[in-house]
């Protein structure tokens, strides 16, 4: 075991593949391991083996996002534990409770493991988003994040590989494919552990629950984001499965081309906001999601095919990438001392919306499902308003539009 600690300006002197940007990606690629085998299997396994309808999955949605509205319980944690051993840590729970879902498909079963794989999914995404704004300098940070998306699409695109071969032509069962995908991510993680020294910022971070005024806009930014984020994980993957009878096979292969299409654009997505800025891309983002959207809904009224909603599926997958922009944002306007605390709190408000909207809508889906698409566009307008309030060089004192008025 490795228990050496080390500065992360001082991490070139480490071979690359033990530097802190290299662990960064092989955790990365291992959550993105076993959370895409559990994304790619849920709906049908669900569907086959539970018999959920729309509102089972709802709860069970939302019983998901639970660990993420407390995820400001990552601040007590961290009074004990260093953040990158937090980040290990998580992974395991991640892994674990993916390798056994299979054996739990009941109601009451999958609420459970659904839960503890939750709360390492959403322990790890804290700690991950505060490491690597405090370990990636500024100036690199849209490139390097744009590459660790595709570092992390590369995970899922294996993911979904092996589930669409082994399911089509080795016939492997949901229990054979959780078994495997949770033990690798598990494997990851303790060799992460193991391999790497104990990086640590130049900056002491603050271990106090911290809320300032002046990160309003990217609060509400995060909370816009979350509810936008679940009803595409909800409710546009349940579309193909209910509207348009997906097999597993399908709905592996459909997020095969999601996943390779963000290994593809990821880097690019990061140059884009390096040279245009966050406002910029995030306008682009906003708006482009209300026309995706408002296009969901008309799958439902006005029967568009299947080839068109696999392919706003991928667009609206592929908009996900833009949300680098938001990180970057933070990093820009943050008091350096603040990153690991506010990402907790951050993550928090993130999910408030994400805990209330899938079992909301999922009652609005038996009624109607074209609403639930309406709603999501309302949101994504609400988004767009809120990402023209950045300003073109975001700073310290300069975080909104508004700044220099007060000033």
């Amino acid at each position: 075991m490795n228990t050496k600690s080390i500065l992360t300006q001082n991490a070139h002197t480490l071979p690359f593949w033990r530097q802190p940007v290299s662990l960064l990606a092989l955790m990365v690629f291992g959550m993105h391991m076993g959370f895409a085998t559990w994304g790619a299997l849920l709906n049908n396994f669900v569907h086959e083996r539970a018999n959920f309808d729309g509102s089972d999955l709802g709860w069970l949605q939302s019983v998901r996002e639970i660990p993420g509205f407390f995820a400001v319980a990552v601040i007590v944690v961290l009074w004990f534990m260093r953040e990158q051993i937090l980040a290990v840590v998580s992974l395991v729970m991640l892994g674990a409770a993916v390798a056994v879902t299979a054996w739990f498909p009941t109601f009451g079963g999958l609420l459970i493991t659904t839960f503890i794989s939750s709360l390492g999914f959403h322990y790890y995404e804290t700690v991950k988003q505060s490491l690597e704004l405090q370990w990636i300098p500024k100036d690199r940070a849209p490139q390097t994040l744009g590459w660790l998306l595709a570092i992390g699409s590369a995970g899922s695109l294996i993911a979904y590989g092996g589930v669409a071969i082994s399911w089509k032509y080795f016939g492997w069962d949901y229990n054979n494919l959780y078994l495997v995908s949770g033990s690798i991510t598990v494997l990851i993680a303790v060799f992460c552990f193991l391999a790497y020294p104990r990086f640590h910022g130049p900056t002491i971070q603050n271990s106090t629950l911290i809320l300032r005024k002046r990160y309003w806009l990217f609060y509400a930014l995060q909370f816009m984001a979350g509810a936008r984020r679940q009803i595409f994980i909800v409710f546009a993957a349940f579309m193909m499965v209910e509207r348009f009878g997906f097999q597993v096979h399908q709905v592996t292969v459909l997020f095969l081309i999601n996943y390779l299409a963000n290994m593809i654009f990821g880097p690019i997505i990061g140059k884009v906001i390096y040279k245009f800025g966050e406002r910029n891309a995030l306008v682009f983002e906003y708006f482009g999601l209300i026309v995706i959207f408002a296009a969901y809904g008309g799958i439902y009224i006005f029967e568009w095919s299947v080839v068109f909603a696999a392919v706003l599926y991928v667009l609206d997958h592929l908009f996900f990438g833009l949300s680098i922009a938001q990180k970057t944002y933070f990093q820009k306007i943050a008091d350096p001392a603040d990153i690991s605390s506010t990402a907790a709190v951050a993550f928090t408000i993130n999910h408030i919306g994400a805990v209330v909207l899938p079992a909301l809508l999922g009652y609005i889906w038996l009624y109607s499902p074209a609403y639930v698409f309406v709603v999501a566009s309302g949101i994504a307008a609400i988004s767009l308003i809120l990402s023209l309030c950045i300003p073109r060089i975001p700073s310290i004192n300069n975080e909104t539009i508004f700044s220099k008025i007060k000033a």
